[in-house]
């Protein structure tokens, strides 16, 4: 008689960085403390998990009790634990030496709780590359996982996607088990006993006499089907295994690491990977984290003779490095403010941990810091960032140190980011109002609407660079006429001078009528900052030197006859003061993108955007000026 099918159960859990106890207690209550207490009770089926170090730590300090349990299952070898990368990271994305030191630090953890060191490694959304075959072989890791698509796009079909393969990579090697994604498919559209029943008819001699011994399908169940959605989890889970407990005869279920040590010789197969790069290219913000990573990174690594400080500085930036940044999740990613913001924390605590406050010098550094082949310009002041686009001028990156807090964290779902004096150029009789501009939809002003020029997409050229007074002058010069109408807007030239110091980012704004018409327009230099809300209890707005504070504002309002406006952030205790050196009117604009999270639909603020509005009427060849200072204080 042919050997039995082997069934790998396995179970993987995380929660990512930034988010808060409501989503470690809602993943506790609905998933984990039933499936652990229910598997208790079944000491006869053998399971894989793999919690990630965050999330482990998050139970350690919230429900250690779950941890005892968890301990004494796999003390008794009826759980297997996995390693993997300690924060759940993006692998393609790291540097080598952060993906060894997050599989590394992991490993520790675990080794440390629970007595047992890891022989086989969770790779976070199978997101593969194959130079992972030598880091894992490396760390120490046997075996990994990932999906059956992945086998398919190997070559391998038929009984290969039954079973482990070796890959290699330079001389290494690691063992990867195939994910089946069907099987996974019909435990959540199925009862567990129909979905083994059919397995049963599937593999049996009769139906399928060329089955080899070391038939395997390995799966990682997201949800259990139930008829009743009253259902408690623990009636479900305990269905579950109840019917594992009932085919035992039928179908080995073991773990992969027995499983892995009675494997003769496999097929070796090389897998495709390394797509997670065009998720750079679609979502700006993730690039922008990306690179802000990237740049950190550099830093620690210049670090010399504190190992303590530079751990401390590498812990910090691991943190940031969290698959759901850079992905599609069913739990919003990229979209989630408050992730980006607990990650842009973390970096800017590395970047203070680099810094020794006693030798650090303000600088201006012309510098490819988001990777695209042309510079940024880097104005680094003792509290703030302030790093600066050719495209547009515009400022990308706003950071204030001693709070940890970039207040350009902001999101658009557009192909471009959000930033501060990103400059509109509209005929007179544009209004924000009159075109029923929605709140959540202020993506593409020039698309939206005729007689816009949105010089925040355009190249300005690089004219000066003072770096020893962080001073940097930027010209844009007319354009060829667009089909967007208002053909006058295209004879405008401006140059923009960024000034840094003490605090205070002066913005010199110079604007040309190179044409031989008079030039009547509206100059809109759009300001995108990012606050932990738009509620009054986090954000408050006033005229500048007003008495009475304005109410934060919720669903956009006008402003008219101001030299400036106050932003009071009430978390960081922080006011944001923009002032000019004239008189103009604005709109403000809360921005909220719309988006699901456990099946509830929310509007989740990204940022608040402010548009100074000025009325121009320049002759030809009429040069007009004017400056805006942005200042952070306590």
């Amino acid at each position: 008689m042919k050997d039995r099918l082997s069934i790998v159960l396995g179970s993987h859990n995380h929660i990512p960085y930034g988010a808060g106890d409501d989503e470690g207690e809602y993943l506790y209550t609905t998933r984990l403390k039933p499936f652990i207490q229910t598997l208790n009770q079944y000491p006869g089926i053998p399971v894989v998990l793999h919690y990630s170090g965050i999330l482990l730590n998050w139970l350690e300090g919230n429900h250690p009790e779950l941890l005892m349990v968890l301990g004494d299952l796999i003390s008794r070898k009826q759980v297997e634990i996995l390693g993997g990368g300690f924060y759940e990271p993006m692998m393609p994305l790291l540097p080598q030496t952060d993906k060894i030191g997050q599989i590394e630090m992991l490993t520790a953890y675990l080794r440390k709780k629970f007595g047992k060191r890891p022989q086989g490694c969770w790779i976070p959304e199978a997101a593969w590359e194959q130079q992972l075959v030598g880091i894992l072989n490396t760390c120490g890791m046997n075996y990994t996982f990932l999906e059956e698509e992945h086998f398919i796009s190997a070559g391998l079909s038929g009984l290969a996607l039954y079973a482990p393969c070796i890959s290699e990579n330079q001389g290494k090697i690691t063992t990867v088990f195939p994910l089946s994604a069907r099987l996974c498919t019909a435990f959540a559209a199925h009862d567990a006993v129909s979905v083994l029943e059919n397995l049963l008819k599937e593999f049996s001699p009769s139906a399928l006499p060329e089955t080899s011994p070391g038939a395997l399908l390995t799966v990682f169940p997201e949800q259990l089907y139930t008829e009743d959605p009253g259902e408690s989890p623990e009636a479900s889970y305990n269905r579950f295994f109840e019917a594992i407990s009932r085919f035992s005869s039928d179908f080995a279920f073991t773990t992969p690491g027995k499983f892995y040590k009675t494997q003769g010789q496999l097929k070796k197969a090389y897998f495709p990977g390394d797509q997670e790069r065009k998720f750079l290219i679609n979502y700006p913000e993730s690039n922008g984290i990306y690179a802000k990573m990237m740049f950190t990174h550099t830093l620690i690594n210049q670090l010399r003779g504190d190992k303590s400080r530079k751990q401390n500085a590498r812990e910090e930036l691991w943190k940031t490095q969290g698959y759901a940044l850079f992905c599609d999740t069913e739990t919003g990613g990229i979209h989630r403010a408050f992730l980006r913001k607990a990650v842009y924390k973390a970096l800017l605590g590395a970047e203070k941990i680099c810094r020794n406050q006693g030798k650090f010098t303000p600088s201006l550094l012309a510098f490819d810091f988001d990777l695209d082949g042309c510079p940024e310009y880097l104005f680094q002041d003792r509290n703030i960032n302030c790093y600066v686009k050719s495209v547009g001028a515009s400022i990308f990156e706003l950071d204030y140190l001693p709070k940890t807090w970039n207040y350009l964290d902001t999101f658009s779902g557009a192909p471009y980011r959000r930033t501060a004096f990103a400059d509109h150029l509209t005929l007179p009789e544009y209004s924000f109002k009159d075109a029923s501009l929605q709140v959540a939809d202020l993506r593409s002003e020039e698309d939206r609407f005729s007689g816009t020029r949105f010089c925040g997409k355009e190249s300005y050229e690089l004219v000066d660079m003072d770096r020893s007074h962080g001073r940097a002058c930027f010209h844009l010069p007319t354009r060829k006429h667009s089909a967007q109408g208002g053909l006058y807007l295209d004879s405008i030239e401006i140059e923009k001078l960024y000034l840094l110091k003490q605090d205070t980012l002066s913005v010199h704004y110079t604007l040309i009528n190179c044409g031989k018409s008079p030039a009547a327009f509206k100059f809109i230099p759009r300001i995108d900052l990012s606050f932990s809300g738009d509620g009054e209890e986090l954000l408050k707005v006033f005229r500048s030197h007003a008495q009475d504070p304005e109410p934060a504002i919720h669903e956009g309002a006008e402003i008219n006859n101001i030299r400036g406006i106050e932003f009071r952030d009430i978390k960081n205790e922080l006011t944001l003061s923009l002032t000019a050196d004239r008189d103009f009117d604005g709109w403000i604009l809360p921005i909220r993108t719309r988006m699901e999270i456990r099946g509830v639909e929310t509007n989740q603020y990204q940022s608040t955007c402010f548009m100074p509005v000025l009325v121009l009427n320049l002759g030809p060849d009429e040069r007009w000026e004017t400056e805006f200072k942005l200042n952070i204080s306590h």
